[in-house]
């Protein structure tokens, strides 16, 4: 598996993953909040790709992260439901909070809302803590636009 910065080409099956992997309303959510962070900063979307048994690779994973007050969020993490516990979800948190350490961040948190309420124990397990959680989401530019 790697894991590694958007890219344009990206965006289709990214988007298709979002729609297989979340419920309507939070896709719908996440779609605009994700074409405001690639406008913002690209380079703290990060997609997981594992290579196929065609040889070709796929993007199994997708991990919005954003800056906003010199704090690193978490925003939105999605894997593929076939590749779910096999540490997509892991390597795409680290991969962002590398990105976030290179950028010196003061803090870095998870974006909470109804939709990521199911994941807070998994990022527990992490590490991260109640202290580490933002549930007023509409502070943050991705969000409220």
């Amino acid at each position: 598996m790697n894991v590694r910065s958007f890219r344009l080409s990206d965006y289709l099956p990214a988007t298709q993953l979002l729609m297989a992997s979340l419920s309507e309303e939070c896709c719908e959510k996440t779609l605009e909040a994700f074409a405001r962070q690639l406008s913002l900063d690209g380079e703290l979307v990060l997609v997981a790709e594992q290579e196929q048994s065609n040889g070709e690779q796929a993007i199994v994973g997708l991990a919005i992260g954003t800056i906003d007050r010199n704090n690193g969020y978490y925003y939105r993490l999605a894997v593929q439901p076939d590749y779910r516990n096999q540490g997509v979800g892991k390597a795409l948190v680290a991969g962002l909070e590398q990105k976030f350490q290179q950028r010196r961040v003061k803090n870095i948190m998870i974006a909470a809302d109804e939709h990521t309420e199911v994941v807070l124990p998994w990022f527990e397990a992490l590490g991260y803590g109640a202290k580490d959680v933002l549930r007023s989401l509409q502070q943050l530019r991705i969000v409220a636009g």
